[in-house]
């Protein structure tokens, strides 16, 4: 099922999960994203770890978020609330390189796993995600992480639009919700559970 597909994490960070931003409902998802994480590593398949990283300033985050982001400690470049959930990383993983993610260029963490910075809701604006997919071949994406309605859901149509191939592993997102599971197949998502998704390696 997956021979052709890579596995996204959409932020999947301290700050969102039990920090200063917590996502409801995101810590609960973590065992299950583990689960399909730990499924495409020990198969070899690729794993993009989408972050971000607000300056202090705001000034690479929407226009609608700034006043946040300026006012609070949100996954700041450095800090701890910044890193990736431990559970989704293969052993001895690094920490985040602000200076690598934050100049555009994917931070390599394993042989087939990385670490990438997006200064905006969806995963492919003013990335260089498309390009490194078409580089390993990849015809479809699996989505996982952090809060449904904005960046898993963005991310997912931005995936459709470029003719990628989209998975939504619903018990492995936060803030999923029916009538957005409806939307997402109406456009040609697949949705799986994580269990149906590690069933499909074996």
């Amino acid at each position: 099922m997956f021979s052709r597909s890579a596995l996204l994490t959409i932020d999947v960070q301290q700050d969102f999960i039990a920090g200063s931003a917590t996502i409801s409902g995101t810590a609960e998802c973590v065992p299950a994203m583990s689960r399909v994480a730990e499924a495409f590593r020990v198969t070899g398949r690729p794993i993009i770890h989408v972050v971000r990283l607000y300056l202090p300033d705001g000034s690479n985050a929407e226009a609608v978020r700034r006043s946040a982001v300026t006012s609070a400690s949100i996954v700041r470049p450095g800090t701890r609330g910044s890193q990736v959930a431990p559970e989704l990383l293969p052993p001895r993983a690094p920490a985040l390189d602000p200076e690598v993610l934050l100049s555009g260029r994917l931070q390599q963490i394993g042989p087939t796993e990385w670490f990438m910075y997006k200064p905006r809701w969806g995963a492919f604006y003013g990335t260089a995600l498309e390009n490194h997919l078409r580089g390993l071949e990849i015809e479809d994406v699996v989505f996982v992480g952090c809060n449904f309605p904005n960046c898993p859901r963005t991310s997912l149509y931005e995936a459709g639009e470029r003719d990628f191939g989209t998975i939504l592993i619903s018990d492995a997102v936060s803030g999923v919700y029916q009538r957005g599971l409806d939307e997402i197949t109406s456009i040609g998502a697949t949705v799986l559970t994580s269990d149906e998704a590690v069933a499909g390696f074996t």
